[in-house]
C-alpha cells in the first residue's frame, strides 16, 4: 500500500471540522476523526475507487474523492507513483469547484 501524505490544507480542513464539532456537538468529534481515518485506509487499499467527477469538471487529472462514512465530508486525493496525496477534506455542502479552484 502507498502511504497517505496530507497537504497542509487537508489538515486545516480537518482541524476546522473538529473545532466545529467540539463547539456544537462534542460527542461526534472523535467519531469524525475515526471516519476520516477509515476513509484514508479505504483509499490506501482501493485508490481507484474514488469518484473522478471533479477531475473532469475542473480539469484536474487524477483528482478523486471518497465520502466519509456517517459524515458529509469528501476526501479529495491524487494517487501518485509512490504515494497518495490528500488535497482537501471538504464538507459536501461547500462550493466544491470554487474551493478547489481557489488553490
Amino acid at each position: 500500500m502507498k502511504p497517505i501524505v496530507r497537504r497542509a490544507l487537508a489538515d486545516d480542513d480537518i482541524l476546522r471540522a473538529i473545532d466545529y464539532f467540539v463547539a456544537n456537538a462534542p460527542e461526534v468529534a472523535l467519531p469524525f476523526v475515526d471516519a476520516v481515518e477509515e476513509t484514508y485506509r479505504h483509499i490506501q487499499k482501493h485508490p481507484g475507487s474514488g469518484s473522478p467527477r471533479y477531475a473532469h469538471e475542473l480539469d484536474l487529472p487524477g483528482l478523486r474523492f471518497w465520502v466519509c462514512n456517517r459524515f458529509p465530508y469528501l476526501v479529495f486525493y491524487v494517487e501518485q507513483a509512490n504515494k497518495i496525496e490528500v488535497w482537501r477534506v471538504l464538507h459536501s455542502h461547500q462550493d466544491i469547484p470554487e474551493t478547489l479552484q481557489a488553490e
